[in-house]
């Protein structure tokens, strides 16, 4: 099965290279190139000529920068040497983490709607990924007994996702705590989907599930600069959790991709120390705020859509539900007739398909040229066309 995020994204690229303007609101990339100081360290280790493979873990230098953001920014203490591992991205760390704890056959509970690859990698994995819908009624969170009711005697895991993607729900400690109490009780392993953990809007704060009672030794934290850091080209991430799975993934990293990329670690420490971060937060991610806030109520305003402002990450899940059209159907029309690429609901579980995925960090030009198209496309359906 392709990635529809992918998929969409690459179409539009395509039509760029055809001579169309497309206004590509449909893959999670902001507008802003990665930060100057990020590139000058990279620029720095290429002139050393560190461009050899490292350890399978990452280096130590990567490692202590990790152990340091982690304890700076989300007040939780990892051993550098044995409880993080250097990755290509969260997508590698859920390869990693899944291969080392799950067998054919066992059941990995995940959300619906959750992002794309999730399903995809558990089965490619021989694992069975069972979903339990987040219902609005809940305002998108689990409830204990639904969570619990999912739970088989071949249930080994819970893969969730905060800040969420596609919904910009952020957990709070109730929230968290509902899926820690079902883990403890049924003594099944956590993956944290945390690549957004930095974007937080409205005065949140991401808390990592991990920080709970009990959860430590049984979480798998996944955390990146793909999507905060606007780095989704130099394939870098992290994760954390219990010294002998870090172990086991090391291992299978060994193999399967022998490490992660020697210039973006030293890219990662920079993007992970104090300087560049706090730097991102007073600009970059204030602006992001203000874009997330324009086009949600831009959005809003329009007849037969609605869209809440994210909590957190950076996408609108926009309600076409009154438009009376497929998800797919409306974002395969918009592409082609408008030429604004957007994701199918549906993509993200076969509910909700009245839901469209929008990326709201484009550039100022880029989202007032996409609403505008949206605004012109939705009067065409509302006139029957």
């Amino acid at each position: 099965m392709p990635s529809q995020t992918v998929r969409f994204a690459d179409i539009a690229t395509q039509l760029k290279e055809q001579g169309h303007h497309v206004v590509d609101m449909s893959a999670g990339r902001a507008s802003e190139a990665t930060d100057a100081d990020i590139c000058e360290a990279v620029k720095t280790a290429l002139d050393e000529g560190d461009t050899h493979q490292t350890p399978a873990r990452g280096t130590s230098r990567y490692r202590d920068a990790v152990a340091e953001k982690l304890e700076r920014d989300n007040g939780m203490s990892c051993d550098p040497a044995t409880e993080i591992q250097a990755t290509l991205g969260c997508k590698n760390a859920l390869v990693l983490g899944l291969s080392a704890l799950i067998d054919p056959g066992d059941e990995v509970i995940i959300e619906s709607p959750a992002f794309v690859s999730y399903a995809p990698t558990i089965e490619l994995l021989g694992g069975v990924a069972k979903t339990v819908c987040l219902r609005p009624e809940n305002n998108f969170r689990w409830t204990k007994d639904e969570l619990s009711a999912a739970v088989t005697s071949r249930t080994k895991a819970i893969l969730f996702c905060s800040p969420h993607n596609p919904l910009g729900v952020v957990h709070t400690q109730d929230d968290l705590e509902v899926i820690a109490s079902v883990a403890r009780e049924h003594d099944l392993m956590v993956f944290a989907d945390e690549i957004y953990e930095a974007v937080t809007w409205g005065g949140r704060t991401h808390l990592p599930i991990a920080s709970l009672p009990g959860m430590r030794e049984r979480t798998i934290g996944m955390m990146g600069m793909t999507k905060s850091y606007s780095m989704g080209g130099w394939r870098v991430g992290y994760a954390y959790g219990p010294g002998q799975v870090i172990a086991k993934m090391s291992d299978i990293q060994a193999h399967m991709m022998t490490c992660a990329s020697s210039i973006g670690q030293r890219a990662g420490i920079s993007a992970l120390s104090e300087h560049v971060t706090t730097k991102l937060k007073k600009t970059v991610w204030k602006e992001w705020e203000r874009r997330c806030e324009f086009v949600s109520t831009a959005l809003n305003g329009m007849s037969g859509i609605k869209c809440a402002m994210p909590e957190g990450g950076f996408y609108g899940w926009m309600n076409i539900d009154e438009l009376e059209i497929a998800s797919e159907t409306f974002s395969n029309r918009l592409l082609k007739e408008h030429y604004v690429s957007t994701v199918p609901g549906k993509s993200f579980g076969p509910e909700w398909d009245h839901y469209v995925r929008i990326t709201c960090v484009k550039s100022d030009v880029d989202i007032a040229t996409g609403i505008e198209r949206i605004a012109q496309f939705v009067e065409k359906l509302q006139r029957g066309l």
